[in-house]
């Protein structure tokens, strides 16, 4: 679910804005990086916070 809505968010915003995806789904540490690269956006991290993780993003 995460991934769907970040594919939705990045819409929203323009190129070379960060986007930030808060979830608990531990597979997203796979999906998000994984679509960035094929998407053409840049995945700039995560950082572990208390009961989830959030990613970021740099629209491409």
């Amino acid at each position: 679910m995460p991934l769907l809505r970040t594919k939705k968010e990045i819409g929203k915003i323009n190129s070379g804005e960060i986007l930030q995806i808060d979830g608990t789904d531990p597979g997203s540490r796979n999906d998000i990086p994984g679509w960035c690269e094929r998407a053409g956006h840049e995945y700039l991290g995560e950082k572990e916070q208390s009961g989830y993780i959030s990613f970021f993003v740099k629209k491409g």
